[in-house]
């Protein structure tokens, strides 16, 4: 198969494998911010932590006592320390440069000196850390040493083409760079992970941007999450895929490369400024304003004059941004509030008007019910008083006429009498009381049959005001004399003459048979006649 037909099918593949990536990176950015605003958040802990690290190796290298240990101690000393507090890790290389002189070994030495120069670079002392290489001889280093050599001017070469940020030097820094990396690379294994990653980096300048993503992707799937060299790798990955206008990736990558160097303590990163710039630019104004004032906490930290050079190239630009964003809310809040207090005070004089209407329609309705309450009881009254019309009307209309035939077949007989000169039979019958009591016995009879059809329940119901054992038990449909002038007053007759002249007792007698009663109830007797007048009264319909 030619060779050209296998380049284009792996650089389909890779296309393939970016989209996927792409789609995945864009779901997961979300989530990465507000971790990464957590871990912000959270920087002490983290810096705390490595702190603790780093006094647990002092512990140990305060009970070494051999030279040789102490010179590995503090390579690891300085190891935490150069991406952490470069003025430490300087005091740390130049104990250990000591060392080597009295260990009179030149391989402990310029393994220093190399380190020397790149903690020097990383910040900001270009000069002093030019003279550090100059004055070590390269060819007399063992091939390790040289390709660690050419690493290291790597790195100070790329540093220094960030901080100059001048397109007149860039392509000297370029130049020198490409020659540093053709020489390590001939140094190293091809199969060796720093081969591929510089192959990874020469390919990227030549432009070959997805032949250079395909070596950095598979390496950082090898890299152990929260390590330093994931985090390096992660931000390798970010810069290539932004050369691919990958801008997802791009911001994923960058993500992971912050997060990671911020839980590691790094301050000399570059993440951070970088995501801040990337979000400045697309409008993540409160992000990249924390971000880079995070950035700069970190550089001072550090104390790295080359990254606060950078720094400062943006910070005053996002800054600008950011308080002239502020200020635009502060307009829009004022405007917001302005325009919301007149809401209110319309509010409150339309909740004023509603509650008056409110109360208006209250008392309206309030007024209604009494009313419809009154007219519900006067119904009441009148059906009841339509009734007792009813039935005592016809009532009194037919003994009107039974007591006329009566009066009539009387005055038969007296004339009867009279005109056969009966005289001691007259006197007889005008003198008993016999016909007269009957009369009255049979209209107390009418009377009370006529009662219970208009309240059938009235002697229950009255018994229920009494104390059980002062109840009444008498026949069906039938009152005594002390319920029948209840039964009166339930008709709503309370004048005690008629009472008494119905019944045909004296006055004394009615209030007499009243008291009697009272002291039957089972309480409150002041309102006891009230209660009697509405047994048997008609439901609110």
């Amino acid at each position: 198969m030619p060779v050209l037909k296998v380049k284009r099918i792996l650089l389909t593949l890779i296309g393939l494998l970016s989209s996927c990536l792409v789609v995945y990176a864009s779901t997961e950015i979300d989530s990465l911010l507000k971790e990464l605003d957590k871990t912000i958040a959270d920087r002490k802990l983290y810096t705390s932590i490595k702190e603790q690290k780093i006094d647990d190796i002092k512990k140990v290298l305060t009970t070494q006592s051999s030279l040789d240990e102490q010179f590995h101690l503090h390579k690891k000393i300085i190891e935490e320390y150069q991406s952490f507090i470069c003025d430490s890790a300087l005091v740390y290389i130049d104990r250990n440069i000591a060392i080597a002189k009295v260990l009179k070994n030149d391989i402990y030495l310029a393994e220093s000196k190399l380190k020397l120069a790149f903690v020097l670079s990383l910040s900001g002392l270009f000069t002093q850390a030019r003279e550090v290489f100059d004055r070590i001889e390269y060819h007399k280093l063992p091939q390790y040493l040289k390709a660690l050599y050419c690493w290291d001017y790597i790195r100070y070469n790329e540093n220094l083409l960030k901080y100059t940020d001048n397109p007149t030097y860039e392509h000297i820094y370029v130049k020198e760079n490409q020659r540093y990396r053709d020489s390590l690379m001939h140094m190293l294994g091809k199969d060796t992970d720093m081969y591929l990653k510089e192959k990874s980096f020469k390919l990227k300048g030549e432009g070959a941007y997805a032949e250079s993503a395909q070596i950095l992707t598979a390496l950082f799937k090898q890299e152990e999450p929260g390590s330093h060299s994931y985090g390096m790798s992660a931000m390798a990955l970010s810069m290539i895929n932004r050369a691919l206008k990958n801008t997802d990736l791009e911001v994923m990558y960058l993500l992971l490369a912050a997060i990671t160097d911020v839980k590691l303590a790094v301050k000399e990163n570059e993440s951070l400024l970088t995501l801040a710039i990337h979000l400045h630019k697309n409008g993540d104004v409160n992000r990249a304003y924390n971000y880079i004032q995070a950035s700069l906490e970190d550089a001072n930290f550090y104390n790295s004059r080359f990254r606060n050079a950078v720094i400062s190239r943006t910070q005053p630009i996002i800054e600008a941004t950011y308080l002239a964003k502020i200020e635009e809310q502060k307009k829009n809040l004022r405007l917001y509030a302005l325009t919301l207090s007149v809401f209110v005070i319309i509010l409150i004089f339309t909740l004023y008007f509603l509650y008056k209407q409110v109360k208006i329609v209250s008392r309206a309705r309030k007024n209604l019910k009494q009313i419809n309450t009154q007219l519900i009881s006067v119904n009441q009254k009148l059906d009841e008083a339509n009734l007792i019309r009813e039935r005592y009307i016809g009532y009194y209309i037919n003994q009107c006429a039974v007591y006329l035939d009566k009066l009539d077949d009387y005055r038969k007989q007296v004339n009867r009498k009279i005109k056969a000169g009966q005289i001691d039979d007259l006197q007889k019958l005008t003198s008993s009381t016999r016909t007269l009591e009957k009369d009255a016995q049979e209209l107390y009879e009418h009377f009370d049959s006529t009662f219970f059809e208009v309240y059938p329940n009235f002697v229950e119901e009255f018994n229920a005001l009494l104390r059980e054992e002062e109840r009444y038990q008498l026949k069906k449909d039938q009152l005594n004399t002390e319920l029948r002038i209840f039964a009166l007053i339930r008709l709503g007759i309370t004048d005690v003459n008629q009472i008494a002249i119905f019944l045909r007792y004296s006055i004394q007698t009615i209030y007499n048979y009243k008291s009697k009663v009272k002291g039957k109830v089972l309480a409150d007797s002041d309102n006891f006649e009230d209660k009697v007048k509405k047994i048997g009264g008609f439901e609110a319909k």
